[in-house]
């Protein structure tokens, strides 16, 4: 793994919460255990005229608490057209599970799925476990870490497009099985009474790619439950098939409901 590619995305996340470390308080009211609580998400954009396009994303963030047990499940996803040609199509589910030791030291149990039709990869899917730490858990600031390995399963892809620049075409390659190492973060930071924000990021360096997904978010209330949310979130392979490029990014704005 070349530091340069593993630094540029992760350096995102470090500037974002290292000034606010010292922000943090006292602890938070404890959580409700035995119910579901999450928040779900919807964005869409179009434009008419000179140009025909539209896209559409929504996901779904859910956690259970049962004593020393966090389950957590998130599900996303995206669809794009321009000018009636699809040009964006990406799916994501991840379960994660831990056990906590003490207050702070958890161990951890993930499944990963991804399923992005233009990333030159059928499907990428990992299986991890692994050990993790709260470093902060007060009302104003959250931050977590993790480390892990495990198991990743993908499949690369060969995409024929026409002169437009459509897809026409994919061939699938040989599946690819191997071992990979993992590091996660997770972090949030109350800015204000009405506006948090958040920032997720993941590594799984393997011997012939690295996959690294980082996704910040400012989230402002609108009332208890109802939020508007700004996002950005890179995905970056090291080796994709020939031809394609390493990095994709997505830009968001969503309307957010708590529950």
């Amino acid at each position: 793994m070349q530091l340069r590619t593993l630094l540029s995305p992760l350096s995102v996340s470090m500037l974002v919460w290292i000034p606010a470390l010292a922000l943090a308080d006292s602890a938070p009211p404890p959580p409700p255990m035995g119910v579901w609580t999450g928040k779900g998400q919807l964005g869409y954009s179009g434009s008419q005229g000179n140009t025909q396009a539209q896209s559409a994303n929504a996901a779904l963030d859910m956690g259970l608490l049962d004593g020393a047990w966090k389950h957590a499940l998130h599900l996303d996803g995206l669809y794009g057209k321009s000018a009636s040609v699809v040009a964006a199509e990406r799916y994501d589910a991840q379960w994660q599970t831990n056990y906590n030791f003490t207050k702070n030291l958890f161990t951890f149990g993930s499944l990963l799925y991804q399923h992005d039709m233009f990333s030159g990869f059928q499907y990428q899917g990992s299986a991890t476990t692994g050990i993790g730490y709260q470093i902060f858990d007060s009302s104003a600031t959250k931050l977590s870490v993790q480390l892990g390995a495990g198991d990743r399963d993908e499949r690369p892809e060969q995409l024929i497009k026409n002169a437009s620049g459509a897809v026409i075409d994919r061939i699938p390659q040989a599946r690819n099985n191997e071992v990979i190492a993992t590091a996660g973060l997770n972090y949030a930071q109350q800015l204000t009474a009405s506006t948090n924000l958040s920032d997720t990021a993941l590594v799984e360096g393997g011997a012939s790619n690295t996959l690294i997904t980082n996704t910040v978010a400012l989230a402002v209330k609108i009332s208890n439950k109802v939020a508007l949310s700004l996002g950005y979130n890179l995905q970056d392979n090291s080796s994709p098939p020939a031809g394609l490029k390493k990095l994709d990014t997505i830009e968001t704005v969503n309307l957010v409901y708590s529950f």
